[in-house]
């Protein structure tokens, strides 16, 4: 039973499930011949009571039996006084329950529904219904129509149905409207289409291949992406030639564009070490914010005290001896409002960070601990004996629906209580992030920013860290002593040999490091499988759960997609009763380890103590603890939080057996796996590697091609990297 183009009608007897965010929506329906049907498919407030005329498929779920799964659907209103009633008291339409149905159904009978979107003022005349709730009755009901016939406009388009619904959050009943009078507003970053979905309905709206709106979209569009790989702003010239490259207009066209957007305030254009240099409104304020800040913060009065005897007494509590480097970073961070300290595994940054802890505290100081991810935090935490957040958990964020953006409780007007905050793994932050995180910052509190500038920059648009340190315009102390326990392991000897641009010794293959030489591919996913099934858990005693396998990409044989399969196959097979969901091109299956892919900052989690919140963010990795087909749902635990997703919901989740290096950032595992068989060129560098391998805490086994670790330790050309920050901060 699969045939297309099937049709269905009835009306709706029950809603099953029905996700408010995706509108994907389970049912039952009543059809014409008074069987009963299960539906399945993109249904945003279906009700009961309400008529439907679908077109689709039929399919036979493993558990469920026959579904319809639909393609198209026409919502046709009740008629019948029965329907309208059944209809009005399932709840559909805020501020109407079954009594206030049954008045309203027999004041005005069959012509209810015309009187609640087109005279809702009328339903003041039923007694209990004053004239303010008569109009939130009609302005609830005319949402839910509009929305109705945007989702059915996005269907005949053959246009993604969930982008409807972000949509609606941000122009409301304006939204097809909106859209009519400019398709590529679709490419707004919070709605999330790609230029090329938006053009191709622009297209079949006859908008002209030079059209102002297409125009400037396009602009728009490569300044947006171009942020997602790291640039704060892109060189006029070369917007022009990436505008051209994407739309094949070029010249007078594409100069205007970007003027008219200029005019508007959504781009700005300022000359940066004398190129022209086009900027997102929002990435341009975060940098001069930032720079501006950091300039305040580097004029910070050093506090009145004598630091010598409170760092001595701190080496006598901690039981440590501190390197003259390591004390220099203590005496910096109370001499200077704002100072960075960088350093190499094994130098001493945490013990270096715990002795500028208790130096604060002496001093009756309030420290908050934080960095930009859970799994960064979570380590900070572990090894300096104290709780420390992420950045978002810090700040308080919240969600706001209409911009699609986050908002943060804290900030000048509402600031942090700290008068010191600790910033670890500093080189993960992007400048947004930080312009946050400064602006909840008293005027007079101090930061310590802490990481390691050889490590990559930021997923996120700036080279922050790296630009703070380059620019000489705070106070830096760079750690390069290896201290002796530190120098015993052979993945911190090699790491530091890698960042000299030396090759690391891959013969010695015992202790911490390892090298198992498979040029071929499958080969390597072989071996990778059996080490993380059967050798380090038998051999080593290391769990599978305590093992990382990274890779540079996410494609071949060793990219991240195929050992990702590969692993799950010896890790976590299918067997009887343990549940399954298909997306994509992957079996999710209960037990897996996933990850997050993008921040969603609106979903909600919650904790065995009944506590709550909202928000999961990029690279936050739990596993997969239960999957519903009843109720289309998957729950994620991370850590502590549990998290429920709606299955439409899912391209925000990915297998983490294995996970491409950039993604490994901030964290640190007890056995890393590092797949180096085969990569794209510009992931064959120096600073990837030394990443990779200092992701290890105990054991670091590379799989593959001697060749191409010697190509990636030669390779210190760092990427590209537009960002003013620097030049701001110099001048």
């Amino acid at each position: 039973m699969n045939n297309e183009g099937q049709e269905l009608s009835g009306s709706v007897e029950s809603v099953i499930y029905q996700n408010e965010e995706n509108g994907y929506t389970v049912l039952r329906l009543r059809t014409e011949d008074g069987g009963i049907s299960t539906v399945v498919g993109c249904l945003p407030f279906a009700v009961s009571g309400e008529r439907l005329a679908l077109t689709g498929s039929w399919a036979k779920h493993p558990f469920h039996g026959d579904q319809f799964k639909v393609q198209t659907a026409e919502r046709l209103m009740p008629k019948s006084v029965t329907e309208i009633t059944e209809y009005l008291s399932s709840g559909a339409i805020k501020g109407i329950g079954p009594a206030t149905a049954r008045q309203i159904v027999e004041r005005f009978g069959p012509d209810s529904l015309n009187v609640i979107e087109e005279e809702p003022e009328r339903l003041a005349e039923i007694k209990g219904i004053n004239m303010k709730r008569a109009r939130e009755i009609g302005a609830s009901f005319r949402r839910q129509s509009s929305l109705r016939r945007l989702m059915e406009f996005f269907a005949e388009n053959n246009v993604k149905l969930y982008y409807a619904l972000r949509l609606y959050k941000i122009y409301g009943d304006d939204a097809r409207a909106a859209l009519m009078d400019n398709p590529y507003i679709l490419t707004d970053e919070f709605i999330g289409a790609d230029f090329a979905e938006a053009d191709k309905l622009a297209i079949s709206m006859d908008f002209d291949a030079d059209s102002p709106e297409r125009l400037q979209a396009a602009v728009v569009f490569e300044l947006t992406h171009n942020a997602g790989n790291g640039h704060t702003f892109i060189p006029r010239e070369l917007l022009k030639d990436a505008v051209n490259q994407l739309i094949h207009v070029c010249g007078d066209p594409v100069e205007t564009a970007i003027d008219e957007l200029i005019k508007a305030g959504s781009v700005i254009c300022e000359d940066i070490a004398g190129r022209q240099a086009c900027y997102l409104a929002r990435l341009y304020n975060a940098e001069n914010f930032v720079a501006s800040r950091i300039k305040a913060m580097s004029r910070v009065v050093p506090l009145s005290c004598d630091i010598v005897p409170i760092i001595d007494e701190a080496e006598s509590e901690l039981g440590i001896k501190l390197a003259d480097a390591q004390r220099l970073a203590v005496s910096s961070a109370a001499n200077f409002g704002i100072m960075a300290l960088t350093g190499g595994p094994g130098t001493g940054k945490t013990t270096t960070v715990r002795t500028i802890l208790r130096m604060f505290d002496r001093m009756g100081l309030s420290a908050a601990l934080t960095a930009p991810t859970g799994r960064a935090a979570k380590r900070m935490s572990e090894l300096a004996g104290r709780d420390a957040s992420t950045i978002h958990r810090l700040l308080e964020t919240g969600f706001d629906g209409q911009s699609g953006e986050p908002v943060f409780k804290r900030d000048s007007s509402d600031p942090l209580f700290n008068d010191v905050i600790i910033l670890d793994e500093a080189s993960m932050v992007d400048i947004t992030l930080m312009a946050a995180l400064l602006d909840a910052m008293k005027p007079d509190c101090r930061l310590v920013m802490v990481g390691d500038a050889d490590q990559l920059p930021s997923v996120g648009p700036g080279n922050l860290f790296s630009d703070v340190i380059r620019s000489g315009a705070v106070a830096t102390v760079r750690l390069t002593e290896v201290f002796r326990q530190a120098e015993e392991s052979s993945i911190v000897k090699n790491a530091h040999l890698i960042n000299r641009g030396e090759l690391p010794d891959l013969t010695e293959n015992k202790g911490d490091f390892f090298f198992l030489s498979r040029r071929d591919g499958e080969k390597a996913a072989d071996t990778i499988a059996e080490l993380c099934a059967q050798r380090l858990p038998e051999k080593m005693a290391i769990e599978p759960a305590q093992i990382q396998v990274l890779s540079p990409t996410r494609h071949y044989a060793t990219g991240t997609v195929s050992l990702n399969k590969r692993l799950q196959e010896v890790l976590n097979p299918p067997a009887e009763g343990k549940s399954e969901k298909l997306f994509g091109e992957f079996v999710f299956r209960c037990g897996d380890r996933v990850m997050q892919t993008r921040n969603n900052y609106d979903i909600i989690w919650r904790k065995q103590s009944g506590e709550s919140g909202m928000g999961v963010f990029n690279g936050d990795v739990g596993h997969i603890s239960e999957i519903s087909t009843e109720n289309q749902t998957m729950t994620v635990e991370f850590d502590d939080r549990q998290v429920v997703y709606s299955f439409d919901m899912l391209a925000d989740i990915e297998p983490a057996y294995a996970m491409t290096i950039h993604k490994s950032q901030g964290s640190e595992y007890r056995a890393v796996i590092l797949s180096l068989v085969k990569s794209a060129r510009s992931l064959i560098s120096r600073a990837i590697l030394y990443t990779a391998v200092t992701r290890a805490k105990d054991l670091l086994i590379i799989v593959g091609d001697r060749e191409m670790v010697e190509a990636m330790v030669k390779n210190d050309k760092p990427q590209r990297r537009y960002s003013g920050l620097k030049t701001r901060l110099m001048s």
